[in-house]
């Protein structure tokens, strides 16, 4: 069982950055992928970014490629996804998510997500 609690969202103009992190409880937290999704007003959720468990691969969303990095501290049980040249259409609620399988990754454990507002 993992918990998850994000921060780390705002309102920032477009092409600055954010950086949000997650927080994991639970001992068991390097055997899980952990990754991002978001979720804009009137759109589905979509899948952002993956991080397999030890942090050696990651795999991201064509939309987001070059602009934002996931990255993971196992140690201290947080996993961060920083964006940087961000866009208004990167407007979202963003949640974390950690799963036992890195392909699919589709996500166990949901945090009760962070609002990124990006103004133009």
């Amino acid at each position: 069982q993992l918990h998850l609690v994000e921060s780390g969202g705002g309102l920032v103009r477009a092409g600055g950055s954010l950086r949000l992190s997650c927080a994991a409880s639970g001992r068991t937290f390097s055997s899980y992928a952990m990754g991002w999704f978001r979720q804009a007003p009137g759109k589905e959720r979509e899948f952002v970014s993956v991080i397999s468990w030890s942090g050696g691969s990651t795999d991201y969303a064509d939309s987001v490629k070059g602009r934002f990095t996931i990255s993971r501290d196992n140690a201290k049980n947080t996993v961060y996804l920083q964006m940087n040249s961000l866009k208004p259409e990167d407007t979202a609620v963003y949640y974390c998510a950690a799963d036992k399988s890195w392909y699919p990754f589709r996500g166990d454990y949901w945090g009760q997500g962070t609002q990124v507002t990006v103004s133009s």
